[in-house]
């Protein structure tokens, strides 16, 4: 199995379980501010793990290259937004509704890599992403 394969599920896996829990957490709490504990622990755990990988130097790297640094920054407010939408959504929703509307991200980020990278999306790959859009619609709404 591809090691980016075996990443991908990892990912996924966890990302449920970010679901899971929050919806638990959050069953007498507000949202926003369970989102900015979240992303304290986040913040807190992923800077342990640069320091334990010993790529604290290579901050600085990142910091001189103002364009990336700036691509960085655009990314990060993108994720608040997405974390605080979502969790506002799992608050008041069923997790077996919000989640599979969620992974649309997937179709957004395809079309969007599509007009501006000029990525190519094969055939297969297209019906693919519309099957993304179906199966998730199917599931959220049946």
């Amino acid at each position: 199995m591809s090691t980016w394969l075996i990443y991908a599920l990892l990912s996924a896996l966890t990302a449920s379980l970010v679901a899971i829990f929050g919806k638990i957490g959050l069953q007498h709490l507000d949202a926003n501010s369970a989102t900015a504990i979240r992303s304290v622990v986040m913040a807190v755990f992923l800077v342990g793990v640069v320091l334990a990988q010993g790529k604290m130097n290579l901050v600085s790297e990142i910091l001189a290259d103002k364009k990336a640094l700036g691509f960085i920054i655009l990314s990060g407010v993108a994720g608040a937004l997405s974390w605080l939408f979502y969790f506002m959504a799992i608050k008041f929703g069923k997790v077996s509704q919000v989640a599979p509307i969620d992974k649309l991200s997937v179709v957004f980020a395809v079309v969007v890599a599509v007009i501006l990278f000029g990525e190519k999306v094969s055939l297969v790959a297209g019906l693919g992403v519309a099957l993304i859009v179906a199966g998730a619609l199917m599931v959220a709404l049946g």
